[in-house]
């Protein structure tokens, strides 16, 4: 019988086709499996709390999700490229990624500063909303890669302080002649209203503001600036930080290097990115208050601003907002589906939410 039932079945294989069980593709087994090693350079230092911190915790994480599949080294900025030509680098291919935020490439393509932070901007929640289901996403992948750059929204912190001074400020006339190192858009708010703005990197910023060379600074949130020893030179700092309501980080992929991935490395990178916004978001919000003491224990005097002084920058952003829709088309573009967004969403951010 058992014979029968041996030759039966090869019988019926033969009439039906039966053929053995498929081999997988070796091609596409090692596309997937053969490790990729990247560089990654970063705009800021690996101990600097959130803004380097995250960028470091990548190496990490990707290693993890991928099983060892794509492995990126995080270096120090100025290691293998200076920090303000990140972007050259990885778009030359001189290194695979880096570590950024949008805001700082204004001069490559001033819509990309939309992708960073927005003075009088959206929250978090709104930011992602926007860049995950408004379009954003979209736009943001369209100009990179035209600079034969792939990069990923993958990191976000809350809102920062919007600065430390050496005197108070009572009105908007004490920003006027102002010299005042300030980041992305609200740089050119400050301009607008008199102020003399500077972009200088961060681990500058204590010598110059020491030095005189700068009457004031902004930088990122309390827990950052704490540890950037900012309230050793500076006593006055303001809040809200109207310029910055939340900040996108990146993970800038050199073009070339992204399309020789996988489909499965491509999402393992993703993923990793996506969990990275989560904790950059959480952590962020955790760090601040306990920070918030501290500042006020070394006797720094926190302030608010008043109603009058913000709504006079707002005045100046909208004015500053439409020049650049009329300079650059990108701009423009990319500015009207954040706007038409914010159209929409306010109708549920108004009803949804409770106020203080």
């Amino acid at each position: 019988m058992r014979s029968f039932g041996v030759a039966t079945l090869a019988a019926f294989c033969l009439l039906a086709g039966c053929s053995s069980p498929p081999q997988s593709d070796d091609n596409a087994t090692r596309e997937t499996t053969t490790p990729v090693n990247w560089r990654m350079t970063s705009t800021y230092p690996s101990t600097l709390i959130q803004l380097g911190t995250m960028g470091k915790r990548l190496e990490t994480e990707v290693s993890k999700i991928s099983a060892g599949s794509v492995n990126l080294k995080f270096y120090e900025p100025g290691v293998l490229a200076p920090p303000f030509e990140t972007f050259d680098a990885v778009s030359y291919g001189a290194v695979e990624a880096g570590w950024s935020t949008p805001g700082y490439w204004a001069g490559k393509d001033p819509a990309l500063q939309l992708f960073s932070s927005i003075p009088f901007g959206p929250s978090a929640p709104e930011y992602l909303a926007w860049f995950d289901y408004g379009g954003g996403r979209e736009l943001f992948e369209e100009i990179y890669h035209k600079h034969n750059i792939h990069s990923i929204i993958c990191g976000m912190t809350p809102p920062e302080a919007s600065g430390w001074f050496k005197k108070q400020i009572n009105s908007v006339e004490d920003l006027k002649g102002l010299k005042i190192r300030f980041f992305g858009l609200g740089a050119k708010v400050l301009e607008k209203v008199g102020s003399a703005p500077q972009l200088i990197a961060g681990g500058e910023i204590y010598q110059a503001l020491e030095l005189g060379t700068i009457d004031a600074t902004e930088y990122a949130m309390p827990a950052v600036d704490l540890r950037m020893g900012f309230h050793e030179v500076a006593k006055h700092y303001y809040f809200p930080g109207w310029h910055q309501q939340s900040t996108f980080f990146e993970l800038m992929i050199n073009l070339d290097a992204w399309n020789s991935l996988s489909s499965t490395q491509k999402v393992q990178v993703e993923a990793a990115c996506s969990a990275n916004v989560r904790y950059g978001i959480s952590e962020g919000e955790a760090l601040q208050a306990d920070a918030m003491i501290a500042l006020e224990e070394r006797g720094v005097q926190i302030h608010t601003w008043s109603p009058e002084i913000l709504a006079e920058l707002n005045t100046a952003w909208r004015s500053v907002a439409a020049k650049l829709v009329e300079q650059d088309p990108e701009f423009a573009r990319v500015w009207a589906s954040l706007q038409d967004f914010r159209e929409k969403y306010k109708a549920w951010a108004d009803r949804g939410y409770l106020r203080d």
